[in-house]
């Protein structure tokens, strides 16, 4: 039996000091939100607040410092989730201090691993060809947001397996090997490698079938495959991959094999997808990798997930466009999705979709 679906939905943003956006009191709609306006307007700004709100990190800059308006001295958002009680969420960065303030529910020491779990957010934005084209990290961080909010001993083996790779590492680059301690995190990273390995084995069975669904009807591909490789040898235990590899990690000063170095293959035939794929077919791609995340998630826990999807017209046809909204909708989850044309976002959904309209002009947002 599916668990109930809990809809949760952004129903209030405060969003104060954010780049060029002047202050503002949005109450968006449960389901679909379209963001116009010209380029430069404040559109991308508008997602990256709400990224901010439910990840602490921006996705246009590492530093959220950037992210504060010239004529502020802080970036504050606030948003409130349905519920019952609702949920209210903070966040805010001064240009002066160190640390991001992170209130849930006005509690303060927040983690961000929390804020998270809270707010669970999929971007869509130019970006995402990362997932394609971009180095193993994008992939693993893609992978790892789906099973930490379906697998609860996630975050705690994840933590475990960093803790132990950073003072193995550390013991590497000493002039001299203290073999006793080395032997001991080797041990420790070791047994929660395994551990974070078969969790995300686990999901993956289920995604793989998920992502499967969901690009047969966005953009049938034959021969595409999706595949997860752990970061070592299939065949050896990492404890002996981590023994016997001692020297040469030592030369190159850090662990070369392991679950940091995971990554999802997507190959057509023996070649890289991304290298037989249009710009089209790759949006296509990604955007079946994101929905697919939602919809599994909706599937294994009953949570909903929040849409952000940055210039949506970008590399996609009107029919193609159309099949992607479509799909959106099925998800019954909050969407907000910015472009410069109203009309073609517009008359991308069909008629008995419910569409809430936001026009952002010099800073400004607006209803419509």
């Amino acid at each position: 039996m599916l668990p109930l679906t809990l809809f949760m939905s952004l129903e209030r943003l405060n969003f104060l000091g954010l780049r060029n956006l002047a202050a503002f009191d949005m109450r968006p709609a449960p389901g679909i939100n379209l963001v116009t306006g010209a380029n430069g307007s404040g559109k991308t700004s508008l997602l990256e607040g709400i990224h901010i709100l439910g990840m602490a990190r921006s996705f246009r800059t590492q530093k959220l410092k950037h992210a504060i308006a010239h004529d502020a001295d802080a970036v504050t958002l606030h948003g409130r989730l349905s519920g019952d009680p609702p949920v209210s969420l903070g966040v805010r960065r001064a240009r002066d201090a160190a640390e991001l303030e992170i209130r849930r529910d006005g509690e303060r020491g927040i983690r961000v691993a929390q804020l998270a779990e809270t707010l669970p957010l999929q971007l869509i934005n130019p970006d995402a060809f990362r997932l394609l084209e971009g180095s193993p990290a994008a992939r693993r961080e893609f992978l790892d947001w789906g099973v930490f909010h379906v697998k609860h001993e996630f975050f705690e083996a994840w933590r475990r397996v960093r803790r132990a790779l950073k003072h193995r590492n550390a013991l590497l680059r000493h002039d001299r090997i203290d073999l006793r301690s080395m032997r001991v995190w080797e041990q420790e990273l070791a047994h929660w490698s395994e551990l974070l390995d078969l969790l995300r084995s686990d999901y993956m069975a289920q995604f793989a079938k998920a992502f499967e669904a969901t690009l047969h009807e966005l953009l049938p591909l034959s021969g595409l495959s999706l595949r997860y490789h752990r970061g070592w040898d299939k065949q050896r235990d990492l404890l002996d991959v981590l023994e016997n590899g001692r020297d040469t990690d030592r030369q190159m000063g850090f662990t070369q094999q392991g679950p940091q170095r995971a990554d999802l293959r997507l190959r057509i035939g023996k070649r890289a997808a991304v290298e037989e794929l249009s710009r089209g077919q790759q949006k296509l791609v990604v955007s079946a990798l994101k929905l697919a995340q939602g919809h599994l998630l909706a599937e294994l826990t009953g949570r909903t997930c929040v849409y952000l999807i940055d210039d949506l017209a970008a590399e996609l046809d009107v029919s193609h466009r159309r099949i992607f909204c479509h799909w959106l909708a099925r998800l019954h989850c909050q969407v907000f999705i910015t472009g410069v044309e109203r009309e073609a976002l517009a008359n991308s959904w069909q008629s008995e979709t419910d569409v809430a309209m936001f026009h952002v002009e010099h800073g400004r947002l607006l209803t419509e």
